[in-house]
């Protein structure tokens, strides 16, 4: 068999996207993962009882019908995608809840005295919600597209990311309600890095929503490697790269690893001044994950908040921020951040008649080995009393196991590397073609641009790069 033209180690989403962009473009393609199956994170198992479905990774995707990958991909068309009404929902500990809408009006209507301020700060964006994401789905120095969505979006982002962020609010939901988004970063806030990730989150909750896949993210994995395979595509499982070496000859490697491990794998191939930078780059904070079976539906004081598929749990801002600097210290907080999804509610293949699965994670302390079950019960339990109850079966991995379930989660940070502002810049170095690393190398991991979520944005910007770079292929090839 000939030497593949381009040869792309880890089938990740993103690893995944490079490859069906090369494969498309009519070069030979060959995709080596390490795993028995591909998908990285991206992948859906019975991982407590037979009969629920849980996602190992991601679980709700707010980029999935944003990103111009997937768009160009026609994700839509290949995956069903469920879509609730509520977006995501903040409940209290009296009992209500925040919710945003997909409806941006709704959403407002409910946020009382701060809704107008509410809809002024999101109205425009929403408004201009594909240029946001094209804006915010790339390379961060480079000239934007659309300049002017560019400076709206900076100056949103400015005004909650700084310490002024409370300053246009005069209630309690609003501020709750952009914070629990801002939190998905796992960083300390305010800051501009979680100030921007979460209005970009915040601005696809009103334009298209956060939709679940039927039967799970894996299926999102299952149609990118179909195509590829469709285009000539090789696909090898349960094959570890150590050493580039190890290889066939090919112009161009992509791969979709951590940092230390491109460090490891690509050893002397990278110039000496990326070498250095590349040895700079940090984790941030990790997750505490836990799957839960459950006998029913979750009883949560509000509702409203059944109906929700992902729930942010917490508190109000100040307190939910709190945590978020207690974890940043390496400590755990004893009022916790915890993100929730039951996607059961609108899926019901996830789960036997009658039954449910949640997914849920806390922040935790980068490779703190705290099984996070507790934690994230009583979280649950302070708003949805009896949710005890109802466990039937649970699987639970502290934040040193998720980084040993994903090498690319060092110590269990999902963002593959700190959403720090030096991290945001230069992602995983400081050029406008961050993905290319010399001689025919390329990252396309969330450890490079535009950075974490189920986008596939970085495998095929890192695609496109190399197609113009080493096959002097200028036009995207047509994903669909």
């Amino acid at each position: 068999m000939s030497a593949p033209d381009v040869v792309v180690v880890g089938a990740g989403p993103n690893g995944l996207a490079a490859a069906v962009t090369a494969a498309r473009a009519g070069l030979d393609v060959l995709v080596v993962e390490a795993a028995d199956r591909p998908g990285g994170a991206a992948r859906t198992e019975e991982a407590t009882l037979p009969g629920f479905r849980h996602d190992l990774g991601a679980a709700v995707h707010p980029m999935a019908l944003a990103s111009p990958f997937f768009r160009a991909f026609g994700l839509a068309d290949r995956v069903p995608f469920l879509v609730p009404e509520i977006s995501y929902a903040h409940p209290f500990d009296d009992g209500t809840t925040a919710i945003a809408w997909r409806d941006l009006a709704r959403t407002a209507s409910g946020l009382g005295p701060d809704g107008p301020a509410y809809r002024r700060l999101l109205g425009p964006l929403v408004a201009r919600a594909d240029d946001v994401a094209r804006f915010t789905l790339g390379p961060v120095l480079r000239v934007p597209r659309d300049p002017t969505t560019a400076i709206r979006f900076g100056l949103a982002a400015l005004d909650q990311g700084g310490a002024a962020w409370d300053a246009r609010w005069r209630d309690r939901d609003a501020p709750a309600l952009l914070t629990g988004v801002m939190a998905h970063t796992v960083r300390p806030m305010p800051s501009l890095p979680s100030a921007a990730a979460g209005l970009a989150l915040a601005v696809q909750a009103h334009a298209v929503g956060w939709p679940v896949p039927a039967g799970g993210t894996g299926a999102i994995a299952d149609a990118l490697v179909e195509d590829l395979l469709a285009h000539g595509g090789r696909l090898e499982t349960g094959r570890t790269v150590t050493d580039l070496r190890e290889l066939p000859a090919a112009r161009a490697t992509v791969l979709d690893t951590s940092v230390p491990a491109l460090l490891a794998i690509a050893g002397r191939r990278l110039g000496p001044a990326v070498r250095a930078w590349l040895r700079t780059v940090r984790f941030g904070s990790g997750v505490g994950k836990v799957d839960f079976a459950l006998d029913g539906p979750v009883p949560w004081l509000d509702p409203t908040a059944r109906a929700a598929v992902t729930l942010h749990l917490g508190g109000p801002r100040a307190v939910v921020a709190a945590a978020e600097r207690d974890v940043a210290r390496g400590r755990v907080p004893e009022r916790p951040y915890v993100l929730v999804a039951q996607p059961s509610t609108v899926d019901p293949s996830r789960a036997p008649r009658g039954k449910h699965v949640l997914w849920a994670y806390t922040h935790l302390p980068n490779g703190s080995t705290l099984d996070p079950t507790e934690l994230v019960s009583a979280a649950i339990e302070r708003v949805a009393p009896g949710f005890r109850d109802l466990v039937l079966a649970a699987n639970a991995r502290s934040a040193a196991d998720v980084g040993a379930w994903d090498a690319n989660l060092g110590g269990g940070d999902i963002a593959a590397g700190a959403v720090t502002l030096r991290q945001l810049l230069a992602r995983p170095i400081p050029t406008g073609d961050p993905w290319h690393l010399g001689r025919g190398l390329y990252l396309c991991s969330a450890a490079a641009a535009p950075g974490p979520g189920v986008h596939g944005q970085g495998g095929h910007l890192a695609a496109r790069s190399l197609l113009r770079r080493e096959f002097g292929i200028v036009e995207a090839p047509p994903l669909r």
